[in-house]
């Protein structure tokens, strides 16, 4: 790394902060804070779900995964498409009817404020847990540059500087900052990926392109029998896949939220649908980047390149093969993409914090005399303290992050779609059955994932979310038949 690329770092992550306070305008209220003011075009929210759902966490691990697997993230997106179709037209529709700001608000509505809050509540804990990842993820690029410089910082001291920077334009732009950072940041790192694959394509032999082209790399899914256990397999990509995008988008107010903030019903539909399309296009750029890392490698595994897991090796390839300039902008880019969805992640947990558990947090309010914009404010800095202790936890954890962090966010879909299924599509089930049912379900999708090994294998992450759909309706069902009155 030379001087040109710590400018260009410097530059690019000092000038984000400014340029995204500058396109949100001023906010006055804590409705334009959470919401926007719901009046964001549709390709800003598009191209903002991409880059929260996909963060660095995507960038630095599916390269990885593609050196060994090639293009099967790419078959994945095509159920992620089928599941974003799903919400847009069964979903929306009631979201935007019953005018909510949390997409919790909706299950209160319909279940009273005890499920509405179970839900918000465990949502909080499942992005804690899931950003917690993200932002250790995010601070790699930057230890290996400075490691590579011989600078000696702590681990914490780069994700305070991270987590800094990213709390100065959330707290003073809101909503509508996030968006836009979140635009700016997915633009940067997509022309950088891109940049990569053209470099990397122009330095290959012709014997190496030949070898690629010829393998078996560029098949969209894993031919496997271990049909649970094995995420890429046709059925689990496209069937698991679009269940969990439907758990995702319909159901996690970190996606939602941004859906919600379009003027329209059908601006929400254009950009939820646009968003799996985009996100297809990222993940066979980024799995292009590994695929051609293989060949020019010449097929060697990563335990010959010195690298002790997959996420290590595009990191290490920014850092000691690119050319300055180049080299710069890409890490910059990695950085944004950490601030930008760590800034929709603060934004959202605010947002589920003050909209369903209103009352608390006004005898908050009143008990600190401050208004609630500025209590707002205050709570986002508490969740970016949580975010933070959290990345230091998983610090020692190992194995391709970006599956990780996926298995952790499924062990509580499968129960949250269950849960908005059952309040969009049944007018019998009452709230006293729904929320013992989701206690239950939670438990059993986090006890598959940790303890449930057949074969020796975790049951794959795309399967958990319909396993929580199918337990969380079976409890409900019983539930109705033995309460009183059932």
């Amino acid at each position: 790394m030379s001087a040109i690329d710590l400018s260009i770092i410097c530059l690019y992550c000092l000038a984000l902060p400014g340029i995204a306070y500058a396109l949100s305008g001023r906010q006055d209220s804590v409705s334009a804070y959470l919401g926007g003011r719901h009046d964001l075009p549709w390709w800003v929210i598009c191209l903002s779900l991409v880059a929260t759902e996909t963060s660095t966490l995507t960038i630095i691990s599916i390269p990885g995964m593609a050196y060994g697997s090639g293009m099967v993230f790419v078959g994945l997106a095509v159920g992620y498409v089928i599941g974003r179709a799903l919400v847009a037209w069964l979903f929306l529709p009631h979201y935007f009817s019953g005018h909510v700001g949390s997409v919790y608000q909706y299950l209160g509505q319909r279940f009273g404020a005890g499920m509405e809050r179970t839900v918000s509540l465990t949502f909080l804990v499942m992005r804690v847990l899931a950003e917690g990842i993200r932002l250790f993820a995010g601070m790699l690029p930057v230890a290996a540059i400075l490691s590579a410089l011989h600078w000696l910082v702590p681990q914490w001291g780069i994700m305070l500087v991270i987590v800094g920077l990213t709390l100065f334009y959330t707290m003073a732009g809101g909503l509508r900052a996030v968006v836009w950072s979140d635009a700016l940041q997915l633009a940067v790192y997509a022309a950088g990926a891109l940049a990569c694959v053209a470099l990397l394509y122009h330095q290959a032999t012709d014997q190496q392109i030949y070898m690629l082209r010829h393998s078996s790399r560029f098949h969209l899914f894993h031919r496997s029998t271990l049909y649970f256990l094995d995420p890429y397999t046709p059925c689990a990509a496209m069937i698991g896949g679009a269940i969990m995008s439907m758990a995702s988008h319909g159901t996690d107010q970190l996606l939602v939220q941004r859906v919600l903030a379009a003027r329209t019903l059908g601006d929400a539909r254009k950009a939820l649908v646009g968003s799996g399309i985009m996100v297809g296009c990222l993940f066979a750029l980024l799995s292009l980047v590994g695929m051609l890392l293989w060949a020019r490698n010449d097929e060697r595994p990563l335990s010959a390149l010195g690298l002790s897991t997959s996420d290590a090796l595009f990191p290490d390839f920014i850092v000691h093969d690119l050319p300055p300039g180049l080299a710069g902008l890409l890490v910059a880019g990695l950085l944004s993409a950490t601030m930008g969805s760590l800034s929709a992640t603060l934004n959202a947990m605010a947002s589920a914090t003050l909209l369903d558990f209103a009352a608390p947090c006004r005898v908050a309010a009143r008990y600190l005399r401050v208004s609630l914009l500025v209590f707002a404010r205050l709570v986002t800095v508490l969740w970016a303290v949580v975010l933070v202790v959290a990345a230091l936890v998983f610090a020692n954890s190992h194995g391709p992050a970006v599956v990780f962090g996926l298995s952790v966010a499924s062990c509580s879909y499968g129960a949250m779609l269950g849960a908005f299924v059952l309040a969009l599509f049944s007018t019998r089930i009452r709230g006293r059955e729904v929320l013992p049912a989701f206690l239950i379900t939670l438990g059993v999708v986090c006890g598959a994932m940790l303890f449930w090994r057949p074969h020796g294998h975790a049951i794959a992450f795309t399967w958990l979310v319909p396993l929580g759909v199918i337990v969380m309706s079976l409890c409900t069902l019983l539930a109705r038949r033995f309460a009183p009155g059932g």
